[in-house]
């Protein structure tokens, strides 16, 4: 079984930064694909990134690409989420989850999701 605890969120102006990490417990993720989702209030929830467990190989949703960066930390035991040039439009609660199957985008193929952590982005 594996335990995901978000941090980093938080409020932040249009254009700044957070870096959210994803610490697990429990159990090793190195063998695990990790990804990031996020769901806005009266949305569903939608895929933000993804990173393998072997190679590094990482996946983004458009909207992020190029200003998000997915990346982990097996040492540590944590994935982390660097957002950089941040939108209104960015503002959702950001969960944590392990790739257990099916297409990397779709949530369904996720488990052991964390309770999340809020980004709350002013224009």
């Amino acid at each position: 079984q594996v335990q995901l605890v978000e941090s980093g969120g938080g409020l932040v102006q249009a254009g700044g930064s957070l870096r959210l990490s994803c610490a697990a417990s429990g159990r090793t993720i190195s063998t695990y694909s990790m990804g990031w989702f996020r769901q806005a209030p009266g949305k569903e929830r939608e895929f933000v990134a993804r990173i393998s467990w072997i190679g590094g190989s990482t996946y983004y949703a458009d909207s992020v690409k190029g200003r998000f960066t997915i990346s982990r930390d097996n040492a540590k035991n944590t994935v982390y989420l660097q957002m950089n040039s941040l939108k209104p439009e960015d503002t959702a609660v950001y969960a944590c989850a392990v790739h257990v199957s099916g297409i990397y985008y779709d949530a369904v193929g996720y488990a052991y999701w964390g309770q999340g952590t809020q980004v709350t982005v002013s224009s």
